[in-house]
């Protein structure tokens, strides 16, 4: 985001609460009598009255699944500021991740995307992380029109409500969700396996449980076996990613993987967001 402004010729602050800025209490009603310093209402506040357009990133608690859920951070911020508010991640969404990955697809898919099997494959990681980018990832799949199917240990299902919004999302598109315990069986004739690791819903309610079903899944990990089973399919990743843990090296220096290009793509897409909130706030200016 930082590049994508400055390549527009904008001024870029990057401040991190506690670090160069005071902690910040998102809570309404909080008497602030301990480490937070400011009120996310004066912090946005003041920041909208300095920029045009804000950019915020909030990581899920991994162990509030309501205030996750709900996404009631973000929201919060959202709610305090008057210039526009980009969601550069939060603890249930990453739709700058999702744009440049629908830009991804539809440029190798040449827009022909409707149709085409897109795996989004659950994969080993050493750490329980958030459910943010396969969220996000899913439902950009829906609104392509893809067949997408969710490829997961049953210990690490996504949210339910996120499978149904999906669904209801790819009935409108041609699509359609659905989800397998058997990475075999997903993988086969597919035209995409995106790879994410994710905690899933136990890690709130069992976190021991969770690590232990995920310590007991290290197979779940792509492999050219894998690759050979699509249907000349296409790898992806948001990056960073763990070689050799979550996909193996001759998966990602191969011909199939487009983790780079998505990478590139993320540049663009904070462009094309940059754009659209600029040029609403001018038209509305104006």
């Amino acid at each position: 985001m930082e590049l994508a402004a400055y390549q527009f010729g904008a001024h870029v602050t990057t401040l991190s609460p506690g670090k160069g800025m005071w902690s910040i209490c998102f809570e309404d009603g909080a008497v602030m009598d301990g480490l937070e310093a400011e009120h996310v209402r004066e912090a946005a506040g003041v920041l909208g009255r300095y920029y045009d357009a804000i950019g915020v990133r909030v990581f899920a608690t991994m162990t509030d699944y309501g205030q996750d859920r709900e996404d009631q951070l973000i929201k919060t911020f959202a709610s305090a500021s008057d210039v526009p508010l980009i969601n550069l991640e939060s603890a249930w969404a990453h739709p700058c991740q999702a744009l440049a990955d629908a830009a991804t697809l539809n440029n190798h898919f040449a827009g022909e995307t409707a149709g085409k099997r897109f795996v989004l494959s659950w994969a080993y990681h050493p750490k329980a992380l958030p459910m943010a980018v396969p969220n996000s990832a899913l439902m950009m799949a829906a609104r392509l029109g893809m067949e997408v199917v969710v490829s997961r240990p049953e210990t690490h299902a996504l949210d339910r409500h996120v499978m149904e919004d999906a669904a209801l999302v790819a009935s409108g598109t041609g699509g359609s969700v659905s989800e397998t315990d058997s990475y075999e069986d997903a993988v086969a004739g597919s035209d995409v396996i995106y790879a994410k690791a994710w905690g899933g819903p136990l890690v709130y309610s069992d976190p021991d449980a969770e690590a232990d079903a995920r310590a007991s899944s290290k197979d779940w990990r792509v492999t050219e076996d894998w690759m050979n089973a699509t249907n000349d399919g296409v790898f992806m990743h948001c990056l960073p990613v763990r070689r050799n843990v979550v996909v193996d090296d001759s998966v990602l220096d191969g011909p199939a993987s487009l983790h780079l290009t998505q990478a590139e793509n993320r540049l663009h897409a904070q462009k094309a967001i940059l754009e659209h909130c600029w040029t609403a706030k001018n038209d509305t200016d104006g």
